[in-house]
């Protein structure tokens, strides 16, 4: 595929809590990781320079390591060299935006991207007064968060006033999808200043995989990936299944198998599959390895995301790039990703008996299965690949390049 023409850059990107180099299925290692990984990866096979700066939390990091693509991840000191959870970062973001500030100072990139309103702060800090534009990418938003989750919510309670100021004072915000314009919108931050540039997926890793032919007989086969927290909707997936006879439920995600029988989610898991009486149809799988995750996708005849809330929802992508169709809530980056009635199905967070439906019917036609699953792909294809991502974000690294220094304007 041609790739967008772009000067050669020296980018430096802020991220936090989530480093490049993390191992997923932490607390706080997910998307963003991939996300901040993926794209600075294929600005740098572009020529870039790139650097990652993140947060030291383990004494023994070295100061700089540089990845197979050719980025270099900065360890910064700020705060003690140990993991914390990210909502106790924020006391240490003017230390990190000091270090920023006296690095940039004797060597000064052409652009910084804020990844999470924290690493805004930190950005904001260390580009103030140098004349490099910042963009900040926020990948969740607390006004979202506190909606949904309420007293549950364990933010700071700065969290949204810090992230109205940082749409305002950066150069560009990248929101991922339409529903986050909306959001920032409410929130004060003006669409003109706003570029949309979605999420990625590895096209190449997550594709369809051939899969031994189930016996004859054998279950129709769901399958719900994420996190095991609340929010993700596994069990309102469960709740569907007395409806939709001769179907096995599988869910992938949390702790590795063995130390499943001990995590919270879980119990609450087995124990509604119980009381709907689909114990026996119900799998929780654990953790599975991102090696494995396209056998496992393109095993199952339909993939399910089902969050009350998503920012933007990477499972919807995998799914399709792995040409299986997708049943997701009406919610965030799904409006964007799953074309309803073409790539899959668009319902709603609360209403059981339309989600028992909706599967059934999909479950109850093949060809409609197949054909579905082969538009989301080239959807993917078309839309999502991480080429395409690094295109639309090297576009808006461009349109900045010529811009006037930070204004330091407070809300």
């Amino acid at each position: 595929m041609k790739q967008a023409a772009s000067a050669r850059r020296r980018i430096a990107m802020v991220s936090e809590h989530a480093s490049p180099l993390a191992a997923l299925g932490g607390p706080d290692a997910g998307g963003q990781n991939v996300y901040v990984a993926q794209l600075a990866g294929h600005l740098a096979r572009r020529g870039h320079e790139v650097t990652v700066y993140t947060r030291r939390d383990d004494t023994d990091l070295p100061d700089q390591v540089e990845t197979d693509d050719g980025v270099s991840v900065v360890h910064v000191p700020a705060g003690p060299p140990a993991p914390l959870l990210k909502d106790e970062l924020l006391v240490h973001m003017p230390s990190f935006g000091a270090h920023l500030a006296r690095t940039w100072t004797l060597a000064r990139p052409d652009v910084v991207h804020a990844h999470f309103w924290m690493s805004g702060v930190a950005a904001l800090t260390g580009a103030r007064g140098l004349g490099v534009p910042v963009v900040q990418t926020y990948h969740a938003l607390g006004t979202v968060k506190r909606r949904h989750q309420g007293a549950e919510d364990s933010s700071p309670r700065q969290r949204v006033a810090i992230e109205r100021r940082n749409g305002r004072e950066c150069h560009r915000v990248l929101a991922t999808c339409a529903d986050e314009v909306a959001e920032l919108a409410a929130m004060g931050v003006s669409g003109a200043h706003v570029s949309v540039v979605p999420c990625g997926v590895d096209a190449e890793h997550f594709a369809p995989v051939a899969t031994p032919a189930r016996r004859d007989r054998a279950p129709r086969r769901l399958l719900a990936v994420g996190r095991l927290v609340p929010r993700k909707g596994f069990d309102r997936a469960i709740r569907a299944l007395p409806a939709v006879p001769d179907t096995e439920l599988l869910i992938a995600g949390g702790p590795e198998p063995a130390l499943l029988f001990a995590d919270p989610e879980a119990e609450r898991l087995r124990r509604i599959a119980a009381e709907h009486g689909v114990a026996d149809r119900v799998r929780l799988l654990g953790g599975v390895s991102r090696n494995r995750m396209p056998e496992l996708i393109s095993g199952a005849d339909l993939v399910l995301a089902l969050p009350s809330y998503e920012p933007f929802g990477i499972v919807p992508l995998e799914a399709m790039a792995c040409r299986r169709p997708v049943v997701a809530t009406a919610v965030g980056g799904h409006l964007d990703t799953v074309l309803d009635g073409v790539t899959g199905a668009l319902v709603s967070t609360d209403d059981t008996h339309q989600l028992a439906g909706v599967i059934r019917g999909l479950l109850d036609s093949p060809e409609l299965l197949s054909r579905y699953g082969a538009a989301g792909r080239d959807r993917v294809l078309a839309r999502y690949t991480w080429d395409r991502v690094a295109d639309g974000v090297a576009r808006v690294y461009d349109e900045l390049a010529a811009i006037p220094p930070l204004s330091g304007v407070a809300p």
